[in-house]
């Protein structure tokens, strides 16, 4: 694993992407970091990742429910993962549009977890769906779809 985000962009530009390494790595650079954003598992289209529960990212002290921006964002950071293995190789990327459709609230406590799928890719588009859940994958608490613009043609 390289030692910067610096080393590690030259290196995923070079072909060489490492998902657990990039989430490890950018959990001491990023934001990924201060919400606590961990690797679980990823195929040749698809990431997952993870947040646990933490006090500091809850929306309303009255419930304990989790704020929806680390939510959206753990979707974000897996869209973007997604799209990057299935292109197999590392491409700078935007997001164009999210939609996170809440189902409903995470379980106080529990960690989520959010499964984003890379479906299809142009030379300058890349379209994800998924989901978020807290523990039981066939109970969501969230539904996910987005769009990825390429910065450069993949």
């Amino acid at each position: 694993m390289s030692d910067t985000p610096e080393e590690m962009r030259k290196q995923m530009i070079g072909g060489d992407f490492d998902p657990r390494g990039f989430i490890e790595l950018m959990a001491s650079h990023s934001h990924g970091g201060l919400i606590g954003t961990r690797y679980l598992d990823h195929g040749d289209d698809w990431a997952e990742l993870a947040i646990d529960y933490d006090e500091k990212l809850v929306g309303d002290p009255a419930t304990g429910i989790l704020a929806s921006g680390p939510v959206v964002s753990l979707v974000d950071t897996a869209s973007g993962m997604a799209i990057w293995l299935k292109s197999q190789k590392f491409v700078e990327i935007v997001t164009i549009d999210l939609r996170v459709d809440y189902l409903r609230p995470a379980k106080v406590g529990n960690s989520v977890c959010a499964r984003m799928q890379c479906y299809r890719a142009t030379r300058n588009i890349a379209f994800v769906r998924g989901q978020a859940h807290d523990g039981d994958a066939e109970d969501p608490i969230a539904q996910a779809a987005g769009t990825f613009m390429f910065m450069r043609p993949a």
